[in-house]
């Protein structure tokens, strides 16, 4: 854990150059390690979305439990959306319209189909604690190296980190082999800089939903998003 105070925010504006767009869908089953079969469907249907720079596709994420079903945390297990689970991709601004043509569409996710529905779009968030479920560890060996390696990224894109709290490791598969990657969550963050990492991400495999950044309104209810 990385732990400085807190300083004055100043800017509350938030633009709308790179957006969110949010798919309705229907889905029965979803391996729990999707992220490489769910962005390789994308990319297969949305021919111009590996060219861009700071396009993003959201790893699927459920309910921890519910109705005495409890999330698993073992490869090879399944999810089961609900109605209300959401396919989301991060685009720039100009590629809303283009994102529309996936309305319709059934995408094969390892053998698991899943039916795109409707489509909306949000703007990003202005809230100054973000996690990312999954960020690529490049050499870092432990927690500490984790966070040095991080803070280095940061500081590289102007923004000096006050508070950073990493999770629990989680390999994800991709064609060769897999990546390693941590969970982290950033308190305390100036607006500007939120939306900056949001916008842009941090570091590799975004087209797989590492490096994703999400708002999180309270930093003391940390249990399932850094688990």
């Amino acid at each position: 854990m990385y732990w400085e105070e807190k300083t004055v925010e100043q800017d509350n504006s938030v633009p709308g150059d790179i957006v969110d767009v949010v798919y309705g869908i229907s889905c029965r089953t979803l391996p729990l390690d999707h992220a490489y079969a769910l962005s390789s469907a994308i990319r297969n249907e949305l021919i111009w979305f590996a060219g861009e720079p700071y396009a993003a596709v959201h790893t699927i994420h459920v309910a921890a439990s519910g109705n005495g079903w409890y999330r698993p945390d073992t490869a090879g297990q399944l999810l089961y959306p609900s109605r209300r689970t959401k396919l989301m991709l991060r685009i720039p601004e100009q590629r809303i319209e283009d994102a529309r043509s996936l309305v319709g569409k059934t995408l094969d996710i390892q053998g698991n189909a899943l039916t795109v529905n409707t489509m909306s779009q949000k703007n990003l968030s202005g809230i100054t604690t973000i996690f990312a479920r999954y960020i690529a560890i490049e050499n870092a060996a432990n927690e500490m190296e984790f966070l040095s390696e991080i803070a280095a990224s940061l500081q590289q894109m102007g923004i000096k980190p006050k508070k950073m709290l990493c999770g629990k490791e989680t390999a994800l598969s991709v064609e060769d082999g897999t990546i390693m990657t941590r969970s982290l969550m950033m308190a305390d963050l100036s607006v500007k800089e939120s939306i900056l990492l949001q916008q842009k991400g941090l570091g590799g495999y975004r087209w797989m939903g590492c490096g994703i950044f999400l708002p999180h309104k309270n930093i003391n209810e940390i249990g399932e998003t850094m688990g």
